[in-house]
């Protein structure tokens, strides 16, 4: 394991011992998977995390799987044991880990602002730039991937408050606009949203940069500030709280400097046109999203693309009362997807995908099914 993830261990175990293997049918995910490797082959390997694991690693799973159609639940799970070594991961802390989940809003929006249309979703300025360790200033903790350049230096790029206080106007970088800054808001913390016009047609915008402050929750900040109970806490709480207290909205809102810069989604995916509103969303991985399957993770550590079984027991309306229990790819990150053992569950689009997600904060365990040639790194 990399001396870069000192903070938890990969302990070897069997498929026999995965409880819920045997229940799962992950048939679904060789569509996916062909996809994530011409996304690899053809275009542009995968960033390598911190654990150590690369496309190339991951490539002879991919490539077994382009020819492969499961015949049943028990044949794909046979894949898997085939040609992956399953690995628990253990946080040395001796804490579970943790799951949430995520969905691509449908949001009603105008392209065209009015008294009813107030609130943009913008596009990447062109004075924001990628940071690396060559070019980020002392004065910015390392976690900024994003700055300003401007007159030949380098600086933060101005946060959530400054742009809604108008620092982009009259830039032209305005995508669409919607009614509610909350809708906004949201969208923004999704990476993702449908946009449905006046006239009936639905776009798309997902993920293209963000500022570069560090994510903070507000959900967090209500329960520190007695607001929301920790029990209680869910986007749909959240929401309820915001829309009880309008003259609070934009206090809140700007505790979570982050803000995030949107593409037009129309034609990323390789032989796919994500306009098709059947097609799950296109995040980081650069393939459609999966719903159920697809899970966001820290890519700091984890690669693109490996296979992930999740174990939540007490995560159980999303299997009809059963505990989720489901093997997923990691195909997404996340501002607040910190850690080894923590992730996203993607659970669809629309309002009811929403309703679903708003409501996961479940502990978990995570076990990652690493190809057999570069399993042997990690005994």
């Amino acid at each position: 394991m990399s001396d870069h993830a000192p903070d938890f261990v990969l302990q070897a175990i069997s498929f026999d011992t995965l409880e819920g293997w045997r229940d799962d049918d992950p048939s679904g995910l060789f569509e996916v998977m062909r996809r994530c490797r011409r996304q690899i082959s053809d275009v542009k390997p995968y960033r390598t995390g911190s654990l150590g694991l690369s496309s190339e690693d991951l490539l002879p799973l991919l490539l077994a799987a382009e020819d492969f159609t499961p015949s049943s639940p028990a044949s794909a799970r046979a894949f898997f044991e085939m040609h992956c070594r399953p690995f628990l991961i253990r946080r040395k802390d001796g804490n579970p880990g943790f799951v949430t989940a995520f969905y691509e809003p449908e949001i009603e929006v105008s392209e065209r602002p009015d008294e009813i249309f107030r609130f943009p979703f913008y596009r990447r300025p062109d004075d924001l730039i990628d940071l690396d360790d060559a070019n980020r200033p002392a004065e910015l903790d390392n976690s900024y991937a994003f700055g300003r350049l401007h007159n030949g230096r380098i600086a933060a790029y101005p946060d959530r408050r400054a742009i809604d206080r108008g620092f982009l106007e009259g830039r032209g970088l305005e995508i669409a606009w919607a009614k509610s800054k909350v809708d906004v808001f949201f969208v923004h913390v999704q990476g993702a949203a449908r946009l449905r016009y006046s006239d009936g047609r639905i776009g798309r915008i997902t993920y293209a940069a963000k500022a570069g402050h560090p994510f903070s929750a507000v959900g967090k900040l209500l329960i520190d500030r007695g607001e929301i109970a920790r029990a209680d806490i869910s986007m749909q709480t959240i929401r309820a709280w915001l829309a009880r207290n309008p003259e609070r909205v934009d206090e809140v809102l700007w505790h979570n400097r982050s803000y995030i810069f949107f593409r037009e989604a129309l034609s990323q995916a390789i032989g796919l046109r994500t306009a098709d509103p059947e097609a799950g969303p296109i995040a980081a991985a650069k393939v459609p999203l999966l719903a159920g399957r697809s899970l966001a993770v820290d890519r700091l550590i984890h690669t693109f693309g490996f296979p992930f079984f999740i174990r939540a027991e007490s995560l159980t309306h999303l299997d009809h009362g059963r505990p989720f229990r489901r093997l997923m790819l990691a195909l997404d990150t996340g501002s607040a997807i910190v850690g080894p053992a923590r992730g996203d569950i993607f659970t669809g689009s629309g309002d009811l995908a929403g309703e679903t997600a708003g409501t996961v904060r479940n502990d978990a365990d995570f076990t990652i099914l690493i190809p057999k040639a570069a399993a042997g790194r990690f005994d």
